[in-house]
């Protein structure tokens, strides 16, 4: 019984992913382009999301700072999830829909990107971010799942929506997980070129 349910998981994920290749494939392309260009032009990227997607945020975060598969300079990345002060201060003070808002008003700047993550698509403070981001003239990647929710109407042209075609929540983290590391190797390949080992 237990084993059925195991390969169902990685069944399941696996069909998912070979799915979503082909309506992913391009909006993980432009959001690509638009990291490379910010990151060129002496930008950063700054991320936010609950749960499993803070895990997200900061796993990207660790990528562009330290390394992603290859030797090189660090890149400026900011995950908007780890400062438990801020967070805490934030959220008592104000509010929770305030805890990412409020640091990208803050830290960030016009050029900027922010990767804004939510597998509902409807986290009141990422979207709340989003607002804040758009104010601050930053364009946004999104990544959400079922639908894209209230995020989804509220990225612009500009901007770049990756929506994993699925409901599970489990689904939809592995996907993104999956996206974070081939945004993290464009990013690397645009930057630098092809590695030479790939």
């Amino acid at each position: 019984m237990i084993n059925q349910r195991i390969l169902q998981h990685f069944h399941e994920s696996a069909e998912l992913k070979i799915r979503a290749a082909d309506i992913l494939a391009q909006p993980i392309a432009q959001a690509i382009e638009l990291m490379f260009t910010a990151l060129s032009n002496g930008n950063k990227i700054l991320a936010c999301g609950n749960g499993g997607s803070a895990g997200d945020c900061q796993h990207f975060a660790a990528e562009l700072v330290g390394r992603f598969e290859r030797e090189r300079l660090p890149l400026p990345g900011l995950a908007l999830t780890t400062d438990t002060s801020i967070l805490t201060a934030v959220g008592n003070d104000y509010s929770y829909r305030e805890i990412f808002s409020k640091q990208v008003q803050a830290f960030g700047q016009a050029g900027d990107i922010l990767l804004a993550i939510s597998t509902s698509g409807n986290s009141e403070n990422v979207v709340a971010a989003i607002e804040m981001a758009l104010e601050r003239d930053m364009r946004i990647v999104a990544m959400t799942g079922k639908g894209g929710g209230a995020i989804g109407k509220l990225v612009t042209d500009a901007d770049v929506h990756i929506c994993v075609p699925h409901d599970r929540t489990a689904r939809i983290q592995e996907v993104h997980l999956l996206t974070i590391h081939t945004l993290c190797d464009g990013i690397d390949v645009a930057l630098f070129g092809e590695n030479e080992n790939d």
